[in-house]
């Protein structure tokens, strides 16, 4: 008679995975939100930066960097491949962020004196 259990998680192995799914479609609304999510629900944040200090930072003023690091990174080689090039787009998708914000300041500015 077949058996219908679930398998136990091979050795090394998280038995409780986190729906990438659903933080992915957060991402696209808030990626500060996604890597609140990554961090409280999954280890990738403690295995992606070694300090607090960096992940926070990166929270802070480079939210999408932070993300697809935390995403791209691997535990023994770190990014390499096709990760660098999801970081460098998250890179400029962060840039862009701060100079839309840099232009809309100033064109405010212009507009009030």
């Amino acid at each position: 008679m077949p058996s219908f259990r679930t398998p136990k998680p091979a050795f090394g192995v998280a038995s409780h995975a986190m729906c990438g799914c659903i933080v992915a479609l957060v991402a696209f609304f808030s990626p500060r939100l996604a890597i609140f999510l990554v961090w409280l629900f999954s280890d990738r944040m403690s295995i992606a930066f070694d300090s607090f200090w960096i992940a926070l930072v990166g929270f802070l003023f480079l939210p999408w960097t932070t993300l697809a690091w935390a995403v791209a990174y691997a535990p023994i080689q770190g990014v390499s491949g096709f990760g660098w090039f999801v970081v460098v787009l998250a890179f400029f998708a962060d840039m862009s962020t701060h100079v839309a914000s840099y232009q809309a300041r100033q064109q405010r500015r212009r507009a009030a004196a």
